[in-house]
């Protein structure tokens, strides 16, 4: 990749791109990431929590959308849990992955929404 300059007679000069600009610190783009404050199984924890998310998961959910400053609908949407889960961990800096999030929003419903409300409790 090559930028064109002129100089002071118009006259085109090209210097070559060699590097590309670093940080001045190793650590400039790096972030620390946590862990949730609660496990997934924790429903125990805040019995509250724990029955809404038993008996009424998408009240739970819509409270958490609300919570996390998103629509309350939101979680009525295709891939809205989980995108509320991923950006509730990109926002904590929260260790995890989408495969993680898909998976406890599958196979662990109101467990994960438990989950999510805790933190948000916890963060506040």
């Amino acid at each position: 990749m090559q930028f064109e300059m002129h100089d002071v007679k118009g006259k085109a000069m090209s210097y070559p791109v060699t590097s590309q600009p670093q940080c001045a610190t190793s650590s400039c783009y790096q972030t620390q990431l946590s862990d949730w404050h609660t496990g997934l199984t924790d429903c125990c924890n805040d019995m509250p929590v724990c029955l809404c998310g038993t008996f009424a998961p998408l009240c739970l959910a819509c409270r958490i959308s609300d919570d996390f400053g998103e629509c309350c609908c939101a979680p009525y949407l295709p891939g809205g849990l989980h995108s509320l889960r991923t950006g509730m961990r990109e926002r904590y800096h929260i260790q995890g992955s989408i495969g993680h999030d898909w998976a406890a929003l599958t196979f662990c419903l109101p467990c994960a929404l438990c989950q999510m409300a805790r933190e948000l409790k916890i963060r506040e």
